[in-house]
């Protein structure tokens, strides 16, 4: 996934900090360069270009603050020539995270309509008697297709997409986080061989979709391993005397924990806050149930201490 590494700062609104990868630029001219009869002016294409990430950034935003609407946190939004990033962590509950997730897609679908009455309005109000009417409503038809299409793509039931992730967001209802992050992943799996396959089939632009489709599959097997390591978590028996501050939930007994230093896994409360196999100290643990880090101090249940008299 992009970080801020490789990226420059945009700006900060709303406690959100937008950055933009440097590989933008370079496919943007990439892209610029080739779309040369599209409009009479290049300013045209510049400007459409520019407001695609406009919309992929207003959709990113929609992620963000549904994500703190909830409780969540949501600080960092990356832009790069796949679209954008929306660094969330919200809440470890199913309808928190599907309100986080479909938030994104629900500012597509509200930009819909307002983008198709714009050129209604625009002729309402005589535009389409001026010159440079053709572009403008050129112009604005490529707006609302790239809306649309962006909107059709990120709702694919294919992980990590949105439309994988609300998937992985409604199983978990009935099964729980881990096996709804297995199904997920392993649809998305298939779903990406099916989409790589269908555009190679077409021929259209095949070098863009080789490559969202290597990056949708690498998170898609992440996502596995993940299930996977979220399952053995799931199922193993928890320690008794400790328990997270935050939700009350026991540590899972077993090497579950990576450490930092000897990249070795261990289990944080066997030897508390020490690592078996290198003697690294730690002084705080995240719970794998609700993400926090807490310290370790707290995790240790207050004794209820009673007092005859």
């Amino acid at each position: 996934m992009p970080t801020r590494q490789g990226s420059f700062h945009l700006f900060r609104i709303l406690s959100i900090d937008v950055y933009l990868h440097w590989s933008w630029f370079l496919i943007a001219a990439i892209e610029l360069s080739q779309r040369t009869a599209e409009y009479h002016s290049p300013a045209w294409n510049i400007l459409e270009y520019l407001c695609l990430f406009l919309i992929v950034l207003t959709h990113e935003f929609g992620h963000a603050l549904a994500c703190r609407s909830v409780g969540g946190v949501a600080d960092q939004v990356v832009l790069w020539p796949l679209g954008g990033v929306a660094y969330v962590s919200p809440p470890q509950r199913a309808g928190a995270t599907l309100w986080t997730i479909f938030a994104g897609p629900l500012v597509n679908i509200v930009l819909a309509p307002l983008l198709w009455l714009l050129p209604h309005f625009l002729t309402f109000l005589g535009f389409g008697d001026r010159s440079y009417s053709q572009d403008l409503y050129q112009f604005l038809h490529n707006i609302i297709w790239i809306n649309n299409g962006l909107l059709f793509f990120n709702i694919l039931p294919i992980y990590p997409l949105d439309g994988g992730q609300i998937l992985r967001s409604i199983l978990w209802f009935p099964l729980g986080r881990a096996r709804s992050l297995l199904i997920a992943s392993a649809l998305g799996i298939i779903g990406i061989i099916i989409f790589v396959a269908v555009a190679l089939y077409s021929g259209a632009q095949q070098i863009w979709y080789l490559l969202m489709g290597a990056f949708l599959l690498s998170q898609s097997w992440s996502g596995l391993k993940r299930a996977l390591s979220l399952s053995k978590i799931t199922d193993a028996p928890r320690r008794a005397g400790y328990h997270c501050p935050s939700c009350k939930t026991a540590p899972p007994v077993g090497n579950h924990w990576t450490c930092p230093v000897c990249k070795q896994k261990f289990d944080m409360f066997n030897k508390v806050g020490s690592c078996v196999s290198c003697g690294a100290q730690f002084t705080a643990s995240p719970c794998f149930e609700c993400n926090t880090i807490s310290p370790l101090n707290l995790w240790a249940p207050v004794r209820e201490t009673s007092v005859d008299i």
